[in-house]
């Protein structure tokens, strides 16, 4: 059974940064890849960032200059590291998986931008 946990949610000021954690089991992140996601209120949700299986990161436009996605194999986590955030970064932020064409979600970290 796949599972995602994030973590590392919170309020903060614009311009102050933010690390999210998000630890997975039943799955290795070096055979699947995984990203994030995120979801504003009353927005669809889209994604942030993703890392393939062989670590490559790939970026949205939204915030390819101010996140930056990394992972501990060994700790079977992968990380987002958001810097100079915005009031329109305020969201849910998930991480995701896909296995064998099947999609797993985390529960979803809260993410409030607010000056």
């Amino acid at each position: 059974q796949v599972r995602l946990v994030e973590s590392g949610g919170g309020s903060v000021l614009p311009g102050e940064s933010l690390r999210l954690s998000c630890v997975a089991s039943g799955m290795s992140i070096n055979v699947w890849g995984m990203g994030w996601y995120r979801q504003a209120p009353g927005k669809e949700r889209e994604w942030v960032a993703v890392m393939d299986s062989r670590g490559r990161p790939y970026y949205s436009e939204a915030m390819k200059d101010r996140c930056i996605i990394s992972r501990d194999v060994a700790k079977n986590e992968i990380y987002l590291q958001m810097d100079s955030l915005e009031l329109e970064d305020t969201a849910v932020y998930y991480c995701n998986t896909a296995v064998e064409g099947t999609m797993f979600w985390g529960q979803g970290a809260q993410v409030t931008v607010s000056s």
